[in-house]
């Protein structure tokens, strides 16, 4: 049976990271780029998340996601080396269109924020497993309900396949070709969305029912099945995190103002 989850099980300090922290090196991996607007902060930013990712010994599990962005990369970068409004300098031209610096250099630069984002939600995504995440949220304070919505939102995806492959299969125990060209392919898959929307529909009455049976609206002390894993450096990380943000910020402030 698949996993409901895109967690994957690797002995690595990444993992033993807790999801806590990992969320604030979220926010400073975002904040930073956007805020300093340099080429080399985001180039900096995107390989220090892919080095976690290696070192976290998941780095080829992301690499499926970045080839699903690669085309949306590419497009980025050719619309700003041609259409950026502050196009000036011509680089080359191929049958006489223009591919100027400025364009270019932008658009290296928003693929780099790209990189860098997607980078550090797979660094939580992949070390992290979902209950433990949901669990140290609600240990802070949050809602359980905020726990419940991140939770769903990390098994929607593995859910969703799971749900398409044994609908397919049973589609193939019936006689439907499901493989072979593109066009056999495509007119197999039509027929894939109304069981699979169906499937999420009823799976969602289920999960409200069971929820309602357990009691999630109790406004009693909730308890946890597992105890509470306390990562030695986890507040000098987050501190870190939090001073490298409010730096940027401070930095492009101080920047604007003069």
């Amino acid at each position: 049976m698949k996993s409901l989850s895109l967690y994957v099980e690797r002995d690595s300090f990444i993992h033993r990271v807790d999801p806590i922290t990992k969320l604030f090196y979220i926010f400073a991996a975002i904040i930073v780029p956007f805020v300093m607007k340099d080429l080399t902060v985001s180039i900096v930013c995107a390989a220090v998340s892919l080095i976690l990712l290696a070192v976290g010994k998941v780095l080829r599990n992301a690499i499926t996601v970045f080839a699903c962005l690669f085309l949306i990369m590419i497009t980025i970068f050719l619309i700003q080396a041609l259409a950026n409004i502050n196009n000036a300098t011509v680089v080359f031209s191929i049958s006489g269109i223009h591919f100027y610096a400025e364009g270019m250099i932008n658009g290296v630069k928003i693929i780099m924020r790209m990189t860098d984002m997607v980078a550090a939600f797979l660094i939580l995504i992949l070390t992290t497993k979902p209950s433990d995440l949901v669990e140290d949220l609600i240990r802070a304070g949050f809602s359980p309900r905020i726990g419940y919505v991140i939770m769903s939102i990390f098994q929607i995806v593995p859910h969703m396949a799971g749900a398409i492959d044994v609908i397919t299969d049973a589609q193939r125990a019936r006689g439907v070709e499901t493989k072979g060209s593109l066009p056999v392919r495509i007119k197999a898959f039509l027929p894939l969305l109304g069981p699979v929307v169906l499937n999420s529909f009823m799976n969602t009455k289920e999960r409200a029912m069971a929820l309602e049976v357990r009691a999630f609206d109790a406004k009693n002390k909730k308890s946890f099945l597992n105890e509470a894993v306390n990562f030695r450096h986890a507040m000098a990380y987050r501190v870190l995190f939090v001073l490298l943000a409010v730096s940027a910020v401070a930095w492009r402030a101080g920047g604007v103002l003069l």
